[in-house]
């Protein structure tokens, strides 16, 4: 297994909307200096970052290199506009393909509404699905493998949605990329999830959640934490994944920091080396 981090919140503001930073490049040198210090091997960005380097993608495989790392993951997103996210996955696929990367993680629409948890809508995630299938078999054309991520505040959340989900879809296509934090805040296990979807992972994200079900109701993703500082299970998930022979890449995400993204990465960098082993 490589450990990754994803870098996007070093290029964009928590405390102002999540807009982007001034000088995302500069931003993006940072994250990868940080990152690669504290003995992290891959990186993951937003789809958006992409649009800063496409005159010249090389320039994410100089930097990484730079650095010792390998950036391996674009996340695209769907909106209402299916057309745009088509044309915009194509692109993304092709840049992604030029800086090497093998995935291409893919989350459903967002909503930022209450109520925030909302019952299964069978015909979204049907709907959903069909969208998948689409950039899934585009990025394969390219090379990728697209992670559908199951996430707060979208149609596919829970297991119960997960479930449905996967059955509409192609292995061949889309695969999943298992969130510890958001399968947890939706009420599952992250233990019992990982072994349930262990055939369908091709791509994990790792990040703890507070136990206080209370915390935060105005926005319940601030409940997320670094590695350690909360209840998920992490020996469980691990050895889950061990036992299964799982290769692929564990990326920590952290959306809210304590301090900084340097303290953030380097807490859950320590708790991998000093609990995990890894």
């Amino acid at each position: 297994m490589k450990l990754g981090y994803t870098v996007w919140t070093w290029l964009s503001d928590e405390h102002r909307g999540f807009c982007r930073v001034e000088d995302p490049k500069s931003a993006f040198e940072q994250a990868l200096r940080e990152i690669s210090s504290l003995g992290y091997q891959t990186v993951e960005n937003f789809n958006w970052f992409a649009d800063y380097y496409m005159d010249d993608p090389l320039q994410i495989v100089r930097l990484c290199e730079k650095y010792g790392l390998q950036f391996v993951n674009l996340y695209h997103y769907l909106t209402p506009d299916w057309e745009a996210d088509q044309q915009k996955g194509l692109a993304y696929c092709r840049f992604a393909q030029k800086v090497g990367a093998p995935y291409m993680n893919l989350q459903m629409q967002t909503w930022k509404d209450m109520p925030y948890d909302r019952p299964t809508n069978p015909e979204a995630i049907r709907l959903y699905a069909d969208k998948a299938m689409v950039i899934g078999r585009m990025a394969r054309e390219h090379g990728l493998t697209v992670c559908v991520h199951p996430h707060a505040n979208t149609p596919v959340f829970t297991m119960e949605q997960i479930d449905l989900f996967l059955k509409e879809t192609d292995p061949a296509l889309v695969s999943l990329c298992l969130d510890t934090a958001h399968v947890t805040l939706s009420g599952g296990d992250a233990v019992e999830a990982f072994e349930r979807y262990i055939d369908r992972i091709a791509y994990v994200h790792l990040k703890d959640v507070d136990p206080d079900k209370n915390a935060h109701p105005e926005w319940p993703m601030r409940r997320f934490c670094a590695l350690g500082q909360g209840t998920v299970d992490f020996r469980g998930v691990y050895r889950v994944l061990t036992d299964h022979g799982y290769d692929g890449v564990l990326c920590v995400e952290l959306d809210y920091q304590k301090v900084c993204h340097f303290e953030s990465a380097q807490y859950s960098r320590t708790y991998l080396r000093n609990v995990l082993g890894i």
